[in-house]
């Protein structure tokens, strides 16, 4: 199986070749080296995680529900003496086994991670509408 590599060398396991099967017919998915795993992009935006074989999608309060309703446990890592979540959320694993549910739940996880990119650019712009004519910040 072909698998789209962007970034640097990617060597994926079953598990990443087996999602990126099964999301085929959704969308073109690409794959990049990330951390202990590998990030999942669509369009350039990165709407799931595979970390330690487990598959984890983009999360907002729209989709959020629909993994605690599930049981599903957000991604956590260690952080010095902190633990902490990421808004991504575990994947139900019967999920794996049906490409057409996996892919309303990819869809809301695209959808999450464009709500998210549509937040930076404003953010951007209140930045940029705080500095002076010479660049700096204006400091209250």
């Amino acid at each position: 199986m072909a698998v789209r590599r962007t970034s640097g060398k990617v060597e994926p396991g079953g598990t990443i070749e087996h999602i990126v099967d099964l999301l085929r017919a959704w969308a073109p998915v690409d794959i990049r080296r990330m951390f202990s795993g590998y990030g999942l992009f669509r369009d350039g935006l990165m709407f799931g995680i595979v970390i330690r074989d487990a598959l984890h999608f983009k999360t907002d309060d729209d989709n959020r529900g629909d993994y605690e309703a599930a049981g599903m446990a957000p991604f956590r890592y260690q952080r010095g003496n902190k633990r902490v979540a990421l808004g991504y959320h575990a994947v139900p694993a019967e999920l794996l086994d049906d490409s057409d549910r996996l892919a309303e739940w990819a869809t809301k996880a695209y959808a999450a991670a464009l709500r998210k990119a549509a937040g930076r650019p404003r953010q951007a712009a209140n930045a940029r509408s705080e500095r002076t004519a010479r660049g700096r910040r204006h400091r209250p």
